[in-house]
Order: structure tokens, then sequence, then C-alpha cells
């Protein structure tokens, strides 16, 4: 007998709402003045407005957890350049009270639209005025209507039926997913899944063992159009319906229906911040154009939309979008700005970093829906008709009912999500990470089944899964990656040292060939002392060396290098930028060693902190192989540590002693705590200094007590505590909660025979930093005679 769908009730249909972005200077008077919308809104009335309106941020604060935002500030800091969203300028507006706006414009604003065959769900007329003329006003930078609408399926009723699960298929007829499962991964094992809209029957009988659950809102309309989507994508192996693209993905859903109202953007974000890395996010929904009121739209047409799907992505979620159903040319649309932000063509094109989605028939060689949207803009397509999958009746919630005519880019993108998340799921399980947002959209459309027409279908091309995986497409992108220790072949986790790379060199004169002097077949590859000693008030040159683990060349590299004090823990709180270098020529693969070009650091930029007293820390990015986004969590962050091979860290310096032995080097040093919360640390040093040395460490008497420091000597003065160190072996410093944020400033003080750098010996000390048990970091100081020959 079939379960009954529950009913889950939806807060009160209210009056008609808009999203209104000002810019920074209205969004300060608006905080000066909670009255200024009101006030803006009356100007755009000119002063004939009949409402007060009900201000509130776009955002709310349930949505706005401490977490996703610290991840946004990471991103924010470890790439200056992201143009990153600010949804603190975001504004919903209930229009409350308005006369002008008539009973049937409050009622196309409610919760729980049941759409008829060919329903018009364009924007009323009053509430497209409105949103103009807020648009023409100075300190308005976007504005859009916050109106429900049913997800992206058409009428089925008149599609033929087909062999089921025909999507399934080898290409050119499907996406080759029976070929996938003969992978690793291939199911979709290691990867997760969120789909957005507004219902689902997560009890349907070949669903209830995926264990999907609800991440928020409310799972209130258009069930069976939710259940649809997911049985494409996670219907159970087992002896009943039929099997999903990738059954052993992880599942979980998310309703734009929140106790504030119909909101995308407040979803998507609360989306993200239950997401990773790698994770996949669907949006199966549509929106109204803000210029035209009309609807079958894709939600990136509404800029709130648009921010959260950038963020998404700039965080590492992929983002699959429906194009949508009204059969729009996407390259045609101009926004109220005059801007045609879908044309790839245009200077005016908006990068969001998602994947769109068009509909095709389900015959090859495949064609364009009438009623898919289209353009340069929509990457991929699959089915877009007589799609086989788990259904439900919205009345009456039967839970073992099946189509085989699901239909639109609502079917289509489902069968999208299933051919990146088996790509994901094999190169986790393969290679042992997964890909990024650009990287996967690109790999989605290489060898794709073309449509009949590409020249008019624009739709792109079909995923063609074992052309992914036997052209070697999982392993399709660049790998670049900056040794952190000369043995380190770029495999993540790093099993060495993460302070060491002998890929950051250092120098006090521009060198005329560099990759002569410091690349491949130079006799240097390996060398660790190709640094010189860093001299304030004058130029620097800095050189990075780069190798690629993958399977194409690296076009376009660029790599950004940081500078910090000399400290066991530099967390990106303490980077100071240097600047961005990009390399002329592609780096190949075969694990060449490749020199970048010199970056200059201008003496005006070299701070004064004496010998050995600098960090550093090197970015390299590439369109295919991008650099990764700073967690925002401590924990996260020893995880990117070890997990991104394009990120380096040379906390190492070459000293020069004083001559004849005659005095001692005093070498700053920070030991840092963590930037999230106090944690407990351990620091320990290492010494292998010729026979006659002496080290001690000065520290604050506040840090050597958090350490449990007791100096034999009981030296404390004027508030600092000297500890006598050994010059051989490991000995330990202390252990302790260090504050959150803090830098504790010490000097290591080392005094080395006159005699003892001559030779060929590496007379080094380092100070090391660990949290449970895992480096996070250390200095390291070599000792070298003023006569050593230096690599010209």
């Amino acid at each position: 007998m079939a379960s009954q769908q529950p009913i889950v009730e939806a807060p009160p249909a209210g009056p008609p709402k808009i999203a209104l972005k000002l810019t920074p200077a209205g969004h300060k008077k608006q905080q000066e003045d909670p009255t200024f919308i009101a006030e803006l809104i009356n100007r755009a009335e000119n002063g004939r407005s009949g409402f007060v309106p009900n201000v509130n941020p776009l955002i709310p604060e349930e949505n706005r957890p401490a977490h996703l935002f610290g991840r946004i500030a990471a991103a924010a800091a470890s790439d200056p350049t992201a143009d990153l969203p600010n949804f603190d300028v975001w504004y919903e507006v209930a229009l409350e009270g308005q006369s002008r706006l008539s009973r049937l414009e409050a009622e196309t604003a409610t919760t729980a639209q049941t759409p008829a065959d060919g329903g018009d769900y364009s924007l009323p007329k009053e509430t497209l005025e409105i949103i103009h003329k807020l648009h023409r006003l100075e300190e308005v930078e976007s504005v859009h209507a916050l109106q429900a609408g049913p997800p992206p399926a058409v009428n089925p009723s008149d599609d033929p039926r087909s062999v089921n699960q025909g999507y399934l298929d080898a290409a050119p007829a499907g996406i080759n997913a029976r070929y996938a499962w003969g992978f690793p991964g291939g199911d979709g094992l290691g990867v997760n899944i969120v789909d957005m809209e507004q219902g689902w029957k997560l009890d349907h009988e070949d669903l209830q063992a995926a264990g999907i659950t609800l991440i928020s809102g409310y799972n209130v309309a258009y069930y069976s159009h939710g259940t649809a989507v997911l049985g494409e994508m996670l219907q159970v192996d087992n002896a009943i319906g039929g099997v999903g693209i990738v059954p052993k993905a992880k599942g979980r859903v998310i309703s734009q229906h929140r106790s504030t109202g119909y909101n995308t953007a407040a979803a998507i974000l609360d989306a993200v911040s239950n997401m990773a890395f790698g994770d996949i996010l669907l949006l199966e929904a549509q929106e109204n154009d803000p210029v035209g009121g009309q609807y079958y739209w894709p939600v990136s047409v509404a800029d709130a939309n648009f921010d959260a799907i950038r963020l998404a992505s700039a965080l590492g979620i992929t983002v699959i979008e429906a194009a949508c159903n009204g059969g729009y040319d996407l390259d045609a649309y101009v926004n109220l700005s005059g801007k045609y932000i879908f044309n790839r063509s245009s200077p005016d094109y908006k990068e969001s970093g998602a994947t769109m989605v068009g509909a095709s028939s389900s015959a090859a060689p495949h064609y364009r829906l009438w009623y898919s949207n289209h353009g340069s803009r929509v990457d991929v397509y699959a089915w877009g008709e007589n799609i086989d999958t788990t259904f439900t009746d919205d009345n009456s919630g039967t839970d073992n009912s099946y189509t085989d005519y699901f239909s639109g880019t609502s079917g289509a993108s489902p069968i999208i999500v299933g051919a990146a998340a088996a790509v994901q799921g094999i190169a986790n399980a393969t290679l042992g990470y997964k890909f990024s947002p650009l990287q996967l959209r690109q790999i989605l459309i290489t060898n794709g089944t073309p449509s009949s027409t590409p020249s008019t279908d624009r739709i792109g091309v079909m995923p063609n899964l074992r052309a992914i995986i036997d052209g070697r497409f999982i392993n399709l992108a660049p790998d670049l990656y900056i040794r952190d220790y000369p043995a380190d072949n770029g495999r993540v986790p790093s099993s060495g040292t993460v302070s060491n790379s002998p890929d950051i060199i250092i120098r006090q004169t521009p060198v005329p060939n560099p990759q002569a002097l410091f690349g491949s077949g130079s006799g240097n590859e390996n060398n660790t002392s190709l640094s010189q000693p860093i001299l304030a008030g004058r130029d620097h040159s800095i050189y990075i060396r780069l190798l690629n683990r993958g399977g194409s060349a690296a076009q376009n590299a660029k790599v950004t290098v940081y500078h910090a004090p000399a400290a066991t823990l530099i967390t990106p709180n303490l980077w100071t930028l240097i600047g961005t270098v990009t390399l002329p020529s592609a780096v190949p693969t075969g694990r060449v060693l490749t020199v970048s070009p010199r970056l200059a650091w201008p003496a005006s930029k070299v701070p004064n902190v004496g010998p050995g007293g600098y960090s550093f820390v090197a970015v390299a990015t590439t369109d295919k192989d991008p650099a990764p986004v700073l967690p925002g969590t401590f924990p996260a962050f020893v995880e990117f540590v070890s997990r991104n091979n394009n990120v380096a860290w040379k906390s190492f310096n070459v000293v020069n002693p004083p001559p004849g032995g005659a005095g001692v080097s005093r070498l700053p040093v920070g030991i840092a705590g963590a930037f999230d919360a106090p944690r407990r640390f351990a620091v320990r040093g290492v010494g292998s200094l010729p026979v006659g040395s002496e080290v001690r460490l000065e520290v604050p008497g506040d840090l050597a007590r958090r350490l449990g420091v007791v100096t034999p000597l009981g030296v404390e003065e004027k508030g600092v505590v000297v500890l006598p160190l050994h010059p051989f072996g490991r000995g330990e410093i202390g252990e302790g909660i260090l504050p959150v944020g803090s830098v504790s400033r010490c000097e290591l003080v080392v005094k080395v025979p006159g005699e003892g750098v001559k030779g060929e010996g590496q007379w080094e000390y380092e100070i090391v930093q660990e949290w449970e048990g895992v480096e996070v970091g250390r200095v390291t100081w070599r000792f070298e005679g003023g006569d050593k020959e230096d690599v010209q």
C-alpha cells in the first residue's frame, strides 16, 4: 500500500518580495538610517508609494554560519584578485501595504503553486515596474523579485515512451554510465550531492535505502518533480525499480522555501555551508527575468543567485545549473544594466563557475528540444524526454510509482550530475583527489557527443564517460606542484617536511638565464642552497621552480609569492603579498623542472627584520589547475598544508655568521598560535652544528610559562627567558596552549666556531612546531662561511 506524502506546513504566504542590492554608499546609508530603503522606494514612486516596506537581510543569520564566512575570508586572503560576493549589501524587501498591488499579485508570491499546463508565471506588472524604477537609482546596484514558480520541467503527457534508462547506455545514445561502473568510484562512492528544489518523496521504495536527508527548508511542493530528479541519480542498486547513475553517492536535499519565505540565494548559501570541496550542488529551479518579468530563465539571471553560485564555485563546489525551459537564446539576453551576461563572446559575460545544462531528444543524433534555453553559456546537454525514473503522486504521495516520460532540463540536469559524480568518484578513488569546478566542467565537455546540428542547437555536448576514462581524461588537467622538499614527487598528502621548499629561490641580483642555472639539467635540481641571505635596503630577485605531474601541459601558469616573518607556523594572516609572476611558456608534463621569470622584490618592500628573519609562501595556479581556497579552521588548514601540492613554504634561511667566531648570530623567529582558537602545540629544536657551537633561545616570559619551560639557569631578565639548547640532535623546548592569533617574537642566538662553517658540512639549526603529533611548520637556518663558492 502506498504511504502518504507527509504534509509540511510552510510559512504563510506574505506580500510580494524583492531582493535589493545596494551600492557601498547606499549600504552605508541603510546602516546609518534603517528607513533609507523605504525612502528609496518612495523616491522611485515619486512620493506616491502606498506602503511601508519590511526590510531584512536577504541572507538570514541562520544561513550565515561563522565557518562559512571564515572560508570566504580565507579565500579572499589567499587570492586578493578574487571578486567574491558580499551578501551584507543584499536586502529582502517585503512590499507590505502596497495598495497598488492587486490581490492577484499577492497570490503569485505564495509558496506552493501548482502549475497548470502552459501556465504563465511572469511577474505582475506592478512588481516589474518598481524593479525598473529602483534600478535607475544611483544607490541601487541590482534588484529582482523573490517569487516562487515551478521547477524546470515540461508537460510530459505528450512525450513518447522510450526504452528504460537509455541515458545510461554507451555513446552516442547515452553517457556510458554502465562502463563507468566498472571502475573504482564510478558508482559515485565517496561523492556528495545536494539537490536544491521544493519537494521530494524521500521514502520512495527505491530511494529510502539511499538515506537521503533534508538539510534545511520546507519540503512542501512539486514532490513528483524532486522524486524523479533523485531517482535518476540515486535509485538504489537492488531488485526493484531502476538504478541511479551513481547509486553509491551520498544524497541530500535543500528547499528554497525558508522560514522567511521563498529564497533561492539563501538556500544555495546554506547548502554551501554544509558542503566541501569536490561536492556537487544541483539547482533544479527557474527564475523570473528582472527586465521583462518572464519566467523560465536560469536562476543565475538574478544577481543574488549569481553571487551565491559564484561563491560556491570559488569554494570548490561544482554547481550544475539547469538552463531552463523558456526556449530563449541566452546569448541575446540583456540585463537591466544593458549587459550581455550570458554571452561568452561578449566582454559583459559573467562567469559564475557553474556548468549549465540544456535538453535534447532521447534518440540519437540528439537535437535540441524546442523549449530548451540555448546559447554559448550552455556547456552540456542530456536527454530531456523519455527519462525513466522514480515518481510519486503530488496529492496521495505514492511511494512505489515510476515514470518513463520525465522530461525537460530538469531531467537533463541530473544526468549531468551523475556524469560529474562518476568522474569525481573515479578521480577520488584512483588519484586521491577531486577536481575543481572548472576542471570538472572542462573534463565533461572534452570528447563529448555533439548534438545533431551544433551550430543551431547551441546546447554544448553530452559527456561520454568512456572517452573520459579511456582517453585518460581523468588525468586531463595539469597538476602543477612546487616541491616541499627535494624528494617530493607531488603526491598528496605530503609525507615530508613542509617548510623547506628548494623551489623558492631568493637572490640578491638578477640571474641572466634562470632555467639554465636552476632548471632540469642544471645540476642544481635538488640543491637547497640556491638562495642568498636577504639584505634590507636593496632589491632582490625571486625565482620559482614548478613541476607538472598531470596529463597535459599547464598553460598560463602563474605563481603568487608572499613573505612573512620567520615563524614556526605561517598561517595566511601572517602573509604579505610580494607579487605574481606568469610563466611565458607552458609547464610540460613529465616532471620537467621549469623556472619562472624573475619576480622583483623591490628594496622598498623588503622589511628590515635582520638576517634569517624571513619566511616565504608560493601558490601556483593555472586555468585548469587553480589554486586552492584556504579553509576557515585550523584543523582544515593542517589538512590543506599536506594535501595541496601547488602551495609550498620556505622558512629556510642562509646565514653567514660573523667571521672568525668573534660574534653571535641573532636570528628573529616567531612562535605562533592558531588563527581560529586557542590550541595546544609542541615546540622543539633540532641541531646539526659544529662541535663547540653554542645555542640559546630567548623567549618572552609569558610564552615560556605557556609552554611549561623551566630554564636550568633560571635566567629571566626584563620579561625574557633564556633557554640553552643543545647544538646537536633533537631537544624539546616545551608544550602548551597558545592564544588564538598570537605571534610571540623570540630570538635564536647562535655562536658557531670560526673554522666550523668551512668545508662541505651543512650546519643547520631548526625549530619545529607540532599539533596533535603532526608537524605544522618549521624554521631552518643554514650557517655557511663567507668564502663558500656561490652558484653562478
